[in-house]
């Protein structure tokens, strides 16, 4: 190394941050390009979770392929589910009964609720925040048991039909559902104590990995990421489907885009989500979950594509029909992919510390990143 005008000068070096690094969230692998702490270049590598899930969608049926959609982001199974089986819908003309769709909003909210708890547990434990990491996990289990004494699963639900829901809810669902929303504001309260104004947790994350909003949709960043930066856009509302259009609700929008209120953002879209669950329980019609859909299910040859918010972002169905029982393509238009691609431009010029912070922030989840 050479003193050039009383600082010393290092040469670039690279560092490989996983596959296997419990910041990653998963088998992602970052290659870092440092100079001293400081980041010149990263290279995103992904392809460590790969299982060929758009290719096994061309062996398999229209229903077989529901389960194989609770593995993309299988912190949210409820939505996967959802955004492919409105795609058939779709292309089938398919008219789901009243009780289903708002069976539908109820565990498509609770799924994202969960999927935020996650993400706000995981976050803070990646800046060392071990107290306040049990608190999310705590409500999320109890959303976790409403999946479960529902369909018989927590987590990888495929609890979604092609016409409308596997099983109606038990009696015991709605009283546990109503405990669960009568006690989040206690929770919210609780999070906003031990990391809101958590000085070493705004120290590591105000102003880190700042993200606006031109640069938030030149990647194509979608979902509370993109909230976080100013703009209020969210599906439910620009383009509703289902039966989101009879509730009321708000779109959380914060200015800054930085770590910090994409972590804030994400708590005020759970109070958000307790809102439309609330209304929907309220309301929830009598009848049939199931809509008549015939017991060989056939697309018209042709393409069609859907697309809802899920809890990261847009997640889109693509699917190509020969006009056979079997899709003869699908693709997935996955946001934590997509999301997952902005990384290099929020962290090179960072802090490796930083890097860490904004990778969390970000929210991904592998298995909807490697379809």
């Amino acid at each position: 190394m050479a003193e050039v005008k009383g600082e010393l000068q290092t040469q670039e070096f690279e560092l490989n941050m996983g596959p296997q690094h419990p910041s990653t969230h998963g088998v992602y692998r970052a290659r870092l390009t440092l100079d001293g702490e400081k980041v010149v270049k990263v290279e995103n590598i992904i392809g460590y979770l790969h299982r060929g899930i758009e290719k096994l969608a061309e062996d398999r049926t229209y229903t077989q392929f529901i389960p194989y959609t609770d593995r993309l982001d299988y912190l949210s199974g409820m939505l996967n589910n959802l955004g492919y089986v409105q795609t058939v819908e779709k292309a089938l003309g398919i008219e789901v009964p009243e009780r289903a769709e708002y069976l539908r909003v109820i565990m498509a909210e609770l799924s994202r609720m969960a999927s935020h708890m996650v993400a706000i547990a995981s976050f803070v434990l990646d800046v060392s925040g071990w107290t306040a990491w049990f608190p999310p996990f705590r409500e999320r289990e109890r959303i976790l048991d409403l999946f479960e004494m529902t369909c018989g699963s927590r987590m990888t639900v495929s609890y979604m039909r092609i016409g409308g829901v596997a099983a109606d809810i038990p009696p015991e669902f709605l009283p546990a559902l109503k405990s669960l929303l009568d006690d989040l504001p206690q929770f919210i309260e609780q999070m906003h104590a031990l990391i809101s104004g958590n000085e070493i947790f705004i120290g590591r994350c105000k102003g880190v990995g700042k993200l606006d909003i031109e640069t938030a949709l030149a990647y194509g960043v979608t979902g509370p990421n993109l909230r976080a930066s100013g703009l209020p856009f969210d599906l439910r509302k620009a383009q509703p489907y289902g039966c989101y259009d009879r509730f009321e609700f708000d779109i959380p929008v914060l200015t800054n885009g930085d770590s910090y209120d994409r972590y804030l953002i994400r708590l005020l879209e759970i109070e958000q989500s307790a809102r439309i669950i609330r209304q929907a329980m309220e309301s929830l019609p009598d009848g049939e979950i199931m809509a008549k859909v015939p017991r060989v299910i056939k697309l018209p040859p042709g393409d069609y594509y859907h697309q809802i918010e899920a809890s990261k972002g847009i997640l889109g169905f693509y699917l190509v029909s020969d006009g056979g029982t079997k899709p003869y393509r699908l693709h997935i238009h996955s946001p934590s992919f997509v999301n997952l691609g902005a990384i290099p431009k929020l962290t090179e010029g960072s802090l490796i510390q930083d890097f860490v912070v904004t990778f969390a922030s970000i929210d991904i989840v592998l298995g909807d990143v490697d379809r």
